[in-house]
């Protein structure tokens, strides 16, 4: 039987269900090394604002096994955040076949890229793109790094075209590019609609929202970078008493945005909601917005929305916007800046009291997000392993 070794800073819940998904494989054996041994516990969300401790469970139904991180300063926001002197070792005791690292830009992960390349298989997993614009010497020094960096992998598994045209301009060939989408867990999202469905309209009574009134949607980190005060504004352009805007998070914009919204009682603010609330959340609302000014790798939250049969509006700062939204058949995609809040505004004033149309592009937005699922990504790297 092979073996992978993954290496990952922290149990994610984006990822968990992913590794159970691969443990399964009759063909292959797993094991997860964390290498910021710190997040064994709940730990402190600078986005947040808050120690998130996530309700669905992260370490059950795979092999794993957390190294201890020696950094001063430990965290996975800066390279010298993951130091881990024994991970070498550990992993040589599992002795893998085949290593899929998550992320190069820590210490211990890139020391790992060096050290197994030419000795054994070594796969890559991160979702850069090259959205954000940079000074033209600052990006020509960065890919002179990339190109570096990636001379030590064997295969990327790309998640979508942004991340696709990332890897091809640092250095990497098509034929070292996998294709393994960015996915959430599909079936969590609708395994109980019914129940989701009913939840999701008590919550709106218990905050004030009429069966009539539509409801624009942000959830996420309150940020400078998603720009949630994008809501405040549309409120602002947008009149009726029967729409609402929900935004839903946590950050160091929140007292900030509470205050500007204070005046105008069609803005609701919720508190952080976690994993098992989120089906619900997007329930409630109509259309989804993310409106990220600056490089979002992916939105891993338009995938739930549109499993949820939500529209989306999002920037063309998304990184998933190429992959998944579609001008008037999922959703809507906007430039930052403001020509690109005028176009969400016409948008929303022409289509938010249509609720079929509504509910059709939601349902081209459910039938689109099939193709982005934790299946699809065992079955790149199960093809990746058959190779080994």
């Amino acid at each position: 039987m092979k073996k992978l070794a993954i290496i990952s800073t922290h149990p994610i819940q984006y990822n968990a269900p992913l590794f159970r998904l691969l443990s399964e494989n009759r063909n292959s054996r797993l094991k997860v090394f964390y290498t910021w041994s710190q997040a064994e516990k709940p730990v402190f969300d600078p986005g947040f604002g808050l120690v998130v401790s996530w309700d669905i469970p992260l370490l059950e139904g795979y092999d794993y096994q957390f190294v201890q991180n020696t950094s001063n300063k430990p965290g996975s926001n800066h390279f010298s955040g993951i130091k881990n002197p024994g991970l070498i070792a550990a992993i040589d005791f599992y002795r893998p076949d085949a290593i899929l690292v998550f992320g190069w830009s820590f210490q211990s992960h890139l020391a790992c890229l060096r050290h197994y390349k030419g000795k054994i298989p070594v796969f890559f997993r991160g979702d850069s793109t090259l959205l954000d614009d940079k000074p033209i010497l600052k990006k020509l020094l960065r890919r002179i790094l990339l190109t570096w960096v990636y001379r030590h992998i064997d295969y990327a598994l790309y998640v979508g075209k942004n991340n696709k045209e990332y890897f091809l301009e640092n250095g990497l060939k098509k034929e070292q590019l996998v294709f393994a989408p960015h996915a959430i867990d599909n079936q969590r999202f609708i395994e109980d609609v019914k129940l989701y469905e009913t939840e999701a309209l008590k919550r709106r009574v218990e905050l004030g929202i009429e069966d009539k009134d539509s409801v624009i949607l942000f959830a996420g980190k309150l940020e400078d970078k998603k720009d949630p005060g994008l809501l405040l504004r549309l409120a602002d352009s947008v009149p009726g008493p029967d729409i609402r805007f929900l935004i839903v998070g946590n950050g160091h914009l929140e007292k900030e945005l509470k205050e500007m919204g204070a005046k105008d009682s069609r803005i609701i603010f919720l508190d952080f909601q976690n994993q098992r609330s989120m089906p619900v959340i997007y329930r409630m609302a109509d259309i989804f917005i993310l409106p990220s000014v600056r490089n979002e790798t992916w939105g891993l939250a338009i995938n739930e929305a549109m499993i949820c049969k939500r529209p989306v509006i999002a920037s063309a700062k998304v990184g998933c916007v190429p992959d998944l939204v579609i001008d008037g058949v999922t959703g809507l995609v906007f430039v930052p800046g403001p020509n690109g809040e005028e176009k969400v505004s016409g948008f929303i004033k022409e289509n938010i009291r249509d609720k079929d149309k509504l509910r059709k592009m939601g349902t081209a937005a459910y039938e689109k997000i099939q193709e982005y699922s934790f299946q699809k990504v065992v079955i790149s790297i199960s093809e990746l392993m058959k190779g080994v």
